[in-house]
């Protein structure tokens, strides 16, 4: 894993992604050289680095919104085949318009076809490639858990999927004396050497502390030699943080928050974050107007005029600040005639048919820059919550006060991680990725937030 603005990022998917612009780059050449054989390519096709350069980020950049360069991806290759072809269609269509806008991109027909071919059959081999040889063993890093009770058993049971281990191999458990036993008893490694021994024999490059009680044969010497011989040692909750983005609650204690490297604020974060927020939203709301008019319309026609256009709600923002969250109406005037919170449920019949429309494609999402830019709301940030729902799963979930030490947002970390959350366990599972974006906060974590909210609105995930 490589940590870029204390984002943890595969090191695997980085080299992938930079094979793929370089690729692309080279097939604007390729497609070229072909098409112009013989001639002066400067003088025919003119400056080509300006060219290879939009059209190889274009592309990527696509690929990346289409979900493309997620390290867990559980699709398959027909999943992936099919996200590769959307996303070249796609940058076609951008490639087409960017030719028309800016004559000075334009390649000419002929040489780009046989660059886009070349670019699209390349990108498959270098995926294909990647899928064969990043899961072999021999290149994942060994990994080696010190303890075999709750703590290691919640690893082992939380990373089952060959995608969730992807970059790491778990060679083994050691149970220490006095320890239980809840791992299988197949994967336990004999603790009959000191645990620098037992790292060589077995070749372990990172030791995951995973014990229950720290107070009882807690082998402090051997894992400050093993730290000092060169192999990593990570806390249980470091590597669940850096493998799957998020914070385990099961584990998390206090101490761990206050000497982490996170959770950091200031007047700078503050103003670049703002900054970030107006400039988003204000570009948003330049590029969906139109959409938001035809919705509003469809809205007032379907309710045959009656019934407000717009949906207020107050909702729990920074610091627990109360505010008025501004959506379009999606449900029925009397879908909460009781006067009773009630939790979206799925095929909800209180919502309306232009309402479903709108929300699984989260239209109805769109007035909410307005809170943005009143400052209510961020652009990306923990999805707001109602102050009914808060004040119980404040006091029946630990931690969850802390969402709000920053701005709600319109989306975010946990929104584009976790499926739509309308129960009480969904909102344990949010706020384990709500903790991860507040502890890790960066523009750089904002942006590839942005970036892959469009692959949650194109594959219809999580709404409701």
């Amino acid at each position: 894993m490589v940590r870029i603005f204390r984002h943890y990022i595969p090191a695997s998917i980085i080299f992938l992604g930079l094979i793929e612009v370089i690729i692309l780059w080279l097939a604007i050449y390729i497609g070229v050289g072909i098409r112009f054989l013989g001639q002066e390519q400067h003088t025919v096709a003119g400056p080509l680095a300006p060219k290879a350069l939009v059209f190889s980020l274009s592309i990527a950049i696509l690929m990346l919104a289409f979900g493309l360069y997620q390290h867990n991806h559980r699709e398959g290759v027909v999943g992936m085949l099919v996200r590769i072809i959307a996303s070249f269609l796609v940058g076609l269509f951008l490639m087409t318009t960017l030719f028309y806008a800016i004559p000075d991109l334009f390649l000419g027909r002929g040489a780009f076809g046989i660059a886009f071919g070349v670019g699209f059959a390349g990108v498959l081999l270098a995926r294909f490639t990647f899928l064969g040889v990043v899961d072999q063993d021999t290149l994942k890093k060994r990994v080696l858990v010190l303890g075999s009770g709750k703590q290691a058993f919640a690893l082992s049971n939380q990373l089952r999927r060959k995608s969730d281990r992807r970059g790491f191999l778990i060679i083994g458990y050691v149970q220490l004396p006095g320890e239980d036993l809840t791992v299988p008893e197949q994967l336990v490694v004999d603790y009959d050497a000191p645990l620098i021994e037992i790292s060589q024999r077995h070749r372990i490059d990172e030791i995951v502390v995973a014990v229950d009680d720290r107070r009882r044969s807690f082998p402090v010497h051997e894992i400050l030699d093993c730290k000092m011989s060169g192999v990593d040692v990570v806390d249980l909750l470091t590597f669940f943080e850096r493998q799957t983005g998020k914070i385990k609650l099961d584990f998390l204690h206090p101490s761990w928050m206050i000497f982490s490297d996170g959770f950091r604020q200031g007047s700078i974060r503050h103003y670049a974050k703002r900054s970030f927020d107006v400039l988003a939203s204000a570009l948003l709301l330049s590029i969906t107007w139109p959409i938001m008019l035809l919705a509003a319309v469809a809205i007032l026609l379907e309710s045959h005029g009656h019934g407000p256009l717009f949906y207020r709600q107050v909702r729990v923002g920074e610091n627990w600040k109360l505010f008025h969250i501004l959506k379009f109406r999606s449900m029925r005037t009397d879908a909460e005639a009781d006067g009773r919170p009630k939790w979206a449920d799925k095929n909800d019949s209180r919502i309306t048919r232009v309402g479903a429309i709108i929300r699984k494609t989260r239209i109805d999402e769109l007035p909410q820059i307005i809170n943005v830019l009143r400052g209510d709301m961020s652009f990306v940030g923990p999805r707001p919550e109602r102050p009914e729902f808060v004040e119980q799963l404040c006091e029946r979930i630990p931690y969850y006060a802390e969402r709000h030490r920053v701005k709600p947002g319109i989306t975010g970390w946990a929104q584009i991680c976790y499926p739509y959350g309308a129960s009480e366990r969904d909102a344990v599972e949010k706020l384990q990725y709500d903790l991860y974006y507040v502890k890790n906060y960066s523009l750089f974590l904002d942006f590839t937030v942005l970036f892959q909210t469009a692959e949650v609105i194109l594959w219809n995930k999580g709404a409701r």
